[in-house]
This record gives C-alpha cells, structure tokens and sequence, in this order.
C-alpha cells in the first residue's frame, strides 16, 4: 500500500478515462462523487484527437445521443462532424456538472490490487459456486498512481471500485512486422500511423498530403477517411493520387437508405433481431434460427444488391467475397464520406489488392513485385486495444488479458467474473456505442448500489463464454465484443436486471418493427 504521505485521496469509486464512456459512467455514479482520470488537456476521447475534415458519426445524430440530452435538432438527417460531437459532449458534461469530477492532464500510470490477497480468482474449484461480492466493500480494494502536468511525482488515490473506461482505439498503435531490410527504416520519404495523423493540427496535416504521393494501407473507416484527406488535399492539376492498398475488403454504404427502405428494418427492431442467433437461448429459438437462416441470407443478399447497383464496386475490385451480414455483425461496417467514389473516378484514389507489402527506398512493394512511388505512408493499421488495458492492470489479473484483442468475457458487457471490484465501460459495441454505454452505466450505477445481486462467478463466466461464441458463430471477422445483431436482447438482460420492462414501447405493432433508440430507455417505465 502507497504509504500515507503519497496517498492524495480515498473515495469509493475512481474512473480512468473521460471520453464518452467515462463521462457517461461519472454522470450515472455521480452520487458517489466519483474522481476521473483523464491524460490528456480535454474530455472527448478520440473524439477529441481528430484532424480529419471528412470524419463524420457513422450513425444518424438521433441514434446517438443521451437519453435525458436530446440533440440540438436531432431530427437532421446529416450525420455530425467530430466537432460537433464534442460540443455535444461537453454541453452535455456541463449540463449535468459531470466536469467537477474530472482531473485533467492526470495520467493513470500504476494500479495497484489490495484487497483480500489470500482470495483466488483462478481456481476452478474455489469459483464453483463463489459470490463476486459487492462492488463498494467499505474500504479501499484499488491503488491508483496519477501522474498530473507530466509531473515526476506520483500522486496516490485509493478507491473501493474502479471503472475502466480507457477506450480500444488510440493510445497504441497496431504496426505491422516486415522481413529484414524491408521495413520502414529504408524508405526515404515519411512514414505514420493514423494515429499519429489525427493529432496533427489541419494546416499541418494539409501540408503533409498536399502534391505528395500519399499510399494508405487499410481499408477500414480511418483509412478511407485518411484517403478522402489526401484526395481533397490534392485536388487542381497539380495534385498527385492517393493509392489505398487493401488486404481484406469489408462492405460500406453510402447512407442508411436500402432500394427506398430505412436500414434499421433489416436488423434494429426486434422482429428483425428474432432472425439471428443469441446467447443462452432455447432449442425452439435455435431450431427457428436454422430455419431463419434462408431469410437471413436474402436479407444480406438485398443489401448486397443495393451496394452494388449503387457503388462502383465492381469497377474497382472492391466487391468483398462475404455476405454484409458479417462486416454488420462484426461491427466493422463503415458509411463512406461524400464524395469519395466521385474522387476515384477523379484519379485522385487509387486502389491495390495485396495481402503482404513492404518498404523499398521510394515507396512500398506488393507481393506481385509491384513497386508504388510515396512520399507519405500512412498505416491506418489498427490499435492494440488490449495492450492498453494489460500494461495497466497488475498480476494475477493482467494474465486475464490478450495482448492483440480486446475482446473481454464481460457479464452484461460491463463485470469481468475474474476481477474483483472492478466494471468496464465502453468495451462493448454495436450501431450506438454511445447507447452501449449508457444503458451499462446506468446498470452499474443500481450495481453498486446493490438494487440487485450478480449471479455466481461460475454462472456469469458460462453466460459470457455463451455470448461470445455466437459472436464467433456469426461472422469470420470476430475480434470484439460486437452485439449489432443482438443488441435489443442484450439490452433486455439489463432492463430485467434493474427491475424495468424489458419490452419498451407502446404497442405490439411497434414492438416489433419499429427501431429500437436511446430514447426508449429514458425512464424505468
């Protein structure tokens, strides 16, 4: 235990992390007068470290907002830029006094275990049947080492529950590995992750694309962002193109409309969910999943159509091989910017299949021995969500954690059975992570408050070994918690769990085909 002189504060509840999920999980716990850790000069999270123009929510505003703060016309169609969602955020922050909590500039570099250390976590024999335990114990369980303004002095608090809320993108980089002589130490022009390019400022990053001959590896939402960048920023006869190398293509859309019908009929009502398989169900519901299973097909293969007729995806290669209904249930589904087809019938996007590439000294090579010219390399690589979290936890429980996933066996997406003391919000995904966290707030908010009991840690590890099975059942591309296909279903778990309806609307007609928002959970009704 931090000795007394270093230890700055003991409070119940301590939060890492204030971007939506933290401050969205400090609002709900406010009671508690929870302390929030946040690195960086702002609350945001990657909202907050974003320079790309083109980068706007990949959901309608009205999909994502808080359900007790409405967005500012929220009936507009469009979709909100990064700016706006973080004054969203902070307005929202500001309206509910959430930013007293928040320390900034308070960087979280050690967490220390001190509870019961003669309990174990591990034994199959000893979690048989064992209670997790209350999450406020009525004294400290958690250390907590801050750095504050890059100070060489350690500041201490100690908690009695901790939510982690650090977020899987940003912070580390994904890179990848190369064979000797063949990495990016002999290329001579420059070389970034997309990480480093959202912290740079827009004029910066303006004059970093602007006449380069700009290559861009991926083909996920920052990489088609990255390249929209470099397309707007070389546009006029002087300007060079931008050529996106792809190793695994993923379908994207180019609004939320399908041959005339609104996309949430296809998988955000609960009808439409019925169709698709779900964790701890029954033999009937499994038998009438199998026979589902053809409607589910022809519901994918109607999108596919639409994207086809409506994107020229054929023209550039760019028609994936697997049905929609994989990217969708893998949550790596991604709207394309404006104007990104119209660039690359421009010139101004190139793109290269390849599922191997490395450096030479002018630019990268494919492994068909093809050599592109670059200046600039950007890697919209990914990030190694779970290094974060590992570095931060300590022994035994970091062993809980891989290294190059993200993926937890979180109960109700927020407890981990193994680790005591402690919930996760923001590790969970699907069409609104906003929502996501919310809901899981406010369930961990009447957890802590104990207005209802976990199951034993033995069942809880069976329900989600359960939940991610279907989602490896559901997509090849299974590497996060993504509960798209089942998010009304998860949703209703925690309803049930807090005492509330499970099913939110007014009438039968709604409850199945009308979409499930936010806004159906305002209340307890």
């Amino acid at each position: 235990m931090a000795s007394d002189q270093n230890l700055h504060h003991v409070s119940k509840i301590g939060i890492i992390g204030a971007g939506i999920s933290g401050i969205t999980a400090a609002k709900q716990l406010s009671g508690h007068l929870p302390v929030v850790f946040e690195a960086t000069d702002s609350i945001g999270g990657v909202w907050k470290h974003c320079t790309y123009t083109s980068t706007k929510l990949q959901t309608p505003r009205c999909d994502f907002e808080f359900t007790d703060f409405p967005w500012p016309q929220r009936d507009n169609s469009s979709f909100p830029s990064h700016i706006e969602i973080l004054e969203y955020l902070h307005n929202y922050a500001s309206h509910f006094d959430v930013l007293k909590f928040v320390k900034l500039n308070s960087k979280v570099v050690e967490v220390k275990y001190i509870g019961d250390e003669n309990e174990s976590y591990f034994d199959q024999f000893e979690i048989e049947s064992r209670e997790y335990g209350r999450l406020l114990r009525g004294r400290p369980v958690w250390e907590v080492a801050v750095q504050t303004n890059q100070s060489p002095t350690l500041q201490w608090y100690a908690f009695e529950c901790l939510v982690m809320c650090l977020g899987k993108y940003g912070d580390i980089p994904k890179m990848p590995n190369f064979p000797p002589n063949k990495g990016k130490e002999i290329f001579q022009g420059k070389v970034l992750h997309s990480l480093d390019y959202s912290k740079l400022d827009e004029a910066d990053a303006h004059n970093l694309l602007k006449g380069k001959k700009v290559v861009v590896i991926g083909y996920k939402k920052s990489a088609i962002d990255l390249a929209m960048e470099a397309a707007q920023a070389n546009q006029g006869p002087d300007g060079e193109p931008c050529t996106m190398v792809i190793r695994t293509l993923h379908w994207t859309v180019p609004s939320y409309w399908i041959w005339g019908l609104p996309f949430f009929l296809f998988y955000s009502t609960r009808f439409s969910q019925f169709l698709h398989e779900r964790p701890n169900q029954s033999f009937l519901r499994t038998f009438l999943c199998f026979l589902f299973s053809p409607m589910r097909k022809a519901i994918s293969k109607f999108i596919e159509s639409y994207l086809v007729w409506k994107l020229p995806l054929v023209k550039y290669g760019l028609k994936p091989d697997h049905p929609f209904e994989e990217d969708y249930a893998s949550c790596q589904m991604a709207t394309l910017p404006e104007n990104f087809f119209p660039a690359a019938d421009d010139g101004r996007i190139l793109f290269k299949r390849s599922s191997k590439w490395w450096f030479w000294s002018g630019g990268i090579e494919l492994e068909d021995n093809t050599k592109l010219e670059a200046d600039v390399v950007v890697l919209a690589t990914g990030f190694h969500g779970g290094k974060k979290l590992k570095a931060l936890l300590p022994q035994p429980f970091r062993s809980l954690i891989q290294e190059d996933s993200a993926n937890l066996p979180l109960y109700r997406g927020t407890i981990h059975p193994l680790i005591p003391n402690m919930a996760f919000v923001g590790y969970v995904e699907s069409v609104s992570n906003l929502h996501t966290s919310e809901l899981r707030s406010k369930w961990l908010a009447q957890l802590v408050d104990e207005k209802f009991k976990l199951p034993t840690i033995d069942k809880m590890m069976e329900k989600t070994s359960k939940e991610m099975q279907v989602m490896k059942n559901t997509t090849r591309f299974y590497k996060r918690n993504c509960i798209s296909t089942f998010s009304i279903n998860h949703s209703d778990h925690l309803c049930e769990d807090m005492g509330w309806k499970s099913w939110r609307k007014n009438s039968w007609f709604s409850e199945a085909f009308a979409p499930y928002t936010c806004q159906d959970y305002l209340s307890h009704k």
